[in-house]
């Protein structure tokens, strides 16, 4: 049996530098390729400390297990991406299972792809990345991200600004186990000051390894987790999570071929929190804990009574995000012939999740008025049941029979209406490569992605606590008395991808040339179920009852339709390489795409005959030129980059209207800096220091629609009077929601048993919007332009215990994440104007934690 810590030593020795290390990819293929290229130039490992720049012509940054495992045990995994340069990430919660939000470049996630083996994991529909439901970290071998760009079999829809690549271990060829055990607590100022409630954190982990179970190579590892804890703010929620992974690997032969499949399920129950207007954004510490209406009583039914709602569970954190998803993720590479090589790589995910809260349920019908608005006196029209979203710009439900028991059909009833999204998902990345000679490699990919992705709506009614009865309606949705579930939305949708992809790679002396091409072909087929309103998307949804009446007061609506768009482009991958003794020169010319998704496909649907019913892709043409130097020792690389980026599209709040609606900002020109230094003076010490600088300018001022009484006369548009034609005032300005640089470092020493380490990381200033100026509310200035830069310090110390349980080693490891207890705005997206409405909101920065955990080694 053998056993070994599972953080791994400090960092590796000097002597070590000269073996050749696995290169870092998204597909088995990329990996293959890349390993090719590695050993065709004789590379040495580039690895220091857990840092590795791999020597290519991309600005690429690999993290490994020497890193990832000195952070807290079950922090996400984008947390720890926060320490490559380019990467911006604000936590929602010190721990890591209540989400985030990121930047790579000033590349929003949904612009990020991020894979786990190749699988996609953003949402199929809205590109969207739920940082709280990746994998647990003790199961990553590592972390490779691309600043800007993409492999070249890339399995995305909108990854224009770069991709984030984990890496599962390979299953151990011992018998092992591995465990953990972690206790926390929040320790910042103005905790519990108010009222007492303990925010305990506690997590366990274990995993086990096979080991070669046949002496052929079959070895496995299988693993569980379980996190719980108390909201990090206020006077409620919990958090839980529990997961779970597996692998399964068989070699084949002895050449490097195999076959493995993997497996990952996991189950997310947590509320939303913590979330402010930025001009009621806390202003001490104090402030940032604080109490919500709980417990309460909804209204309880009384007969004959018109009931109404009571706001019993309205608050923002009482709603739920609950989420489960798991996938299948298969691997394998055959060896064809003398040099030529096939990989297959397929896959499936699902995906169970919604978000939402508490919503009034009227127990009456909707009878139309002359304009087509809905009211619930009898007037002697037809009386419909269904979701309406055309009085007044507010959403109403009407169900037509008694939801709460009292005998009336009078009520306004407590309920709840998330958002719910159901996905199954397929895909296969295959590869085959050629090695010509010693010098020169070739590949041809193929990828394809299909997901089916259901969006729909239903209802439940409140408990009398203002609880939920299952926080998936769709469990049990209620019913209208026309005998269908009432939905808030009611759409079906297929994202499917084909690309054909292929790659040379050539070595010219010291220099080697990379040409890539992706072909990617995108079909969007959506089947909208609900009426649509308006170009905002607004809809009534409503079955088994006749139209006619509807559509007789409503002509403007679009009737159930299906459509299907399809995106293709060619999108070149160039770059090379110069290597001159230990340092090289690399530059790369890559083009992206970014496929609409589906909110502003589905809104397109009002249209028919015009630009608005066919919207444009956002495409980049982005350019890297760097420098790196590697010497064993020391490991570092400078990276100048600019992307010119088109069609950028925002999303800004019509006052007019009262809806949010989607603006094409045009062209926006993006360019930065992104620098980092790894040094390992001694066998003991490794130091680590990273930078970035980000810069944009929109190009043109961008049309903002109609002029409404809230945008006359604020400094930013063009507005003279209600009802003109709106322009934003963004020419010449930056994008908002990106800081303009960040700055990091980490040390780590080993003194004997003792291992310490300490990280910082300071972000600067984000604009809040896409006019750089204060923000405008209720027609007050009540916020500055920027959000303030913040700066994070973390430590961890880790001390061998000695063995334990027939040598098992055993170790005990403190983290302490933002120890100076910073009060900062964490998570925060930018907006086109600069005129503040309901939904956009800040969230607080993670507050000083830490933990403790036990490990026992495998």
């Amino acid at each position: 049996m053998k056993f070994k810590y599972l953080l791994a030593a400090s960092v590796v020795s000097t002597a070590s530098a000269m073996v050749a290390a696995p290169a870092s990819a998204q597909s088995t293929g990329s990996v293959d390729f890349d390993d090719n290229v590695i050993i065709v130039s004789g590379a040495r490992d580039t690895d220091v400390g857990g840092v590795d720049i791999p020597d290519s012509p991309k600005a690429k940054q690999v993290l490994s297990e020497e890193i990832i495992r000195r952070q807290r045990p079950g922090q996400t995994v984008n947390d720890i991406v926060n320490l490559v340069p380019g990467v911006s990430f604000q936590n929602n919660d010190p721990w890591g299972s209540s989400g985030g939000k990121f930047t790579i470049r000033g590349f929003d996630d949904s612009r990020i792809s991020q894979t786990l083996d190749g699988l996609p994991l953003n949402d199929s529909g809205n590109y969207a990345l739920y940082t709280n439901q990746q994998v647990d970290p003790e199961i990553l071998d590592n972390v490779n991200v691309n600043l800007g760009v993409t492999d070249v079999d890339s399995p995305t829809a909108s990854a224009v600004g770069g991709t984030i690549n984990l890496r599962t271990k390979e299953p151990d060829d011992e018998f092992g186990v591995t465990m953990t055990l972690t206790v926390g607590d929040i320790f910042a100022k103005g905790n519990n000051a108010n009222y007492e409630r303990d925010r305990l954190f506690g997590r366990g982990f274990v995993m086990i390894d096979t080991g070669d179970i046949t002496g052929l190579g079959t070895k496995a590892f299988a693993s569980a987790s379980f996190s719980r804890y108390n909201n990090p703010f206020n006077n409620y929620g919990v958090v839980e999570k529990q997961q779970y992974n597996g692998r399964i690997w068989q070699d084949v032969g002895d050449n490097g071929d195999f076959v493995a499949v993997a497996g990952h399920y996991n189950e997310n129950r947590n509320n939303f929190f913590g979330s402010f207007a930025p001009y009621d954004f806390p202003e001490t510490r104090e402030d940032r804990f604080y109490e919500i209406n709980y417990p309460c009583t909804v209204d309880l039914p009384t007969p004959g009574v018109r009931d109404t709602d009571n706001n019993c569970g309205a608050e923002f954190d009482r709603r739920y995000n609950p989420s489960n998803t798991g996938n299948i993720r298969g691997a394998s590479r055959f060896t064809l012939a003398d040099g030529l090589v096939l990989t297959v790589d397929p896959s499936y995910q699902y995906v169970k999740a919604n978000g939402g809260g508490d919503e009034e349920l009227l127990e009456q019908r909707c009878y139309l008025e002359a304009d087509g608005d809905c009211n619930t006196t009898p007037n002697g029209t037809t009386g419909y049941t269904g979701y309406f979203n055309n009085t007044n710009n507010r959403r109403q439900y009407f169900f037509g029979r008694d939801l709460n028991g009292d005998g009336d059909m009078l009520d306004e009833v407590s309920g709840n209406d998330p958002s719910q999204t159901r996905t199954h998902r397929f895909g296969v990345i295959a590869n085959l490569n050629y090695e010509i000679n010693a010098d020169h490699a070739v590949r041809l990919a193929y990828t394809w992605d299909r997901a089916n992705h259901r969006q729909t709506g239903q209802t439940s009614v409140a408990l009398a606590n203002g609880e939920i009865a299952d926080v998936f309606p769709i469990n049990d949705p209620l019913l209208t008395a026309d005998g269908f579930a009432l939905n808030k939305r009611n759409r079906q949708s297929y994202a499917i991808l084909h690309q054909v992809s292929g790659e040379y790679r050539g070595r010219f002396g010291n220099l080697t040339a990379n040409i890539g091409l992706r072909a990617p072909f995108f079909t969007r087929e959506l089947e909208q179920k609900c009426y649509t309103l308006d170009a905002d998307g607004d809809l009534a949804c409503f079955e088994n009852q006749d139209p006619t009446e509807f559509i007789a007061l409503n002509p403007d609506a679009v009737a159930p339709l299906a459509r299907t768009y399809k995106y293709d482009e060619l999108l070149p991958n160039v770059g090379f390489t110069y290597d001159f003794g230990d340092a090289s020169i690399f530059a790369n010319y890559a083009k992206g795409i970014s496929v609409p998704g589906t909110d502003v496909l589905y809104d397109s649907l009002f249209f028919v005959n015009s630009d608005a019913a066919r919207p444009v892709p956002e495409t980049t043409d982005s350019f890297d030129l760097g420098l790196r130097y590697q010497n064993g020792q020391i490991t570092a690389q400078l990276a100048a980059w600019y992307t010119q980026y088109d069609n950028r599209l925002r999303t800004s709040f019509n006052d007019l209207l009262g809806e949010s609606v989607t603006t094409n900002l045009g062209r926006v020109d993006k360019w930065g800096l992104d620098g980092s230094i790894a040094w390992q003076p001694t066998s003991n010490l490794m130091l680590y220091v990273f930078g970035s600088i980000n810069d944009s300018e929109i190009k043109d001022n961008v049309d903002g629609g109609i002029c409404g009484a809230s945008d006359v006369g604020v400094p930013g548009n063009t507005c003279g009077a209600v009802g003109e034609d709106k322009f934003l005032l963004t020419a010449g300005k930056r994008e908002s929601g990106a800081p303009t640089f960040t700055v990091g470092g980490r040390a780590q020493a080993t003194f004997g048993d003792l291992e310490i380490g300490a990280q910082v990381k300071h972000t600067g200033k984000r604009y809040l919007n896409d006019v750089n100026l204060p923000l405008i509310a209720f027609g007050n200035e009540a916020y500055g332009a920027t959000f303030s830069s913040y700066t994070l310090v973390d430590f961890d110390v880790r001390y061998r215990i000695g063995e334990m349980f027939n040598g098992t080693d055993a170790a005990i490891q403190l983290n302490v994440t933002n120890a100076f207890d910073e009060l900062f705005v964490g998570a925060a997206d930018g907006t086109l104007d600069n005129i503040w409405t309901f939904g956009q909101f800040v969230q607080i920065g993670a507050p000083r934690a830490a933990t403790i955990s036990l490990i026992l080694g495998y």
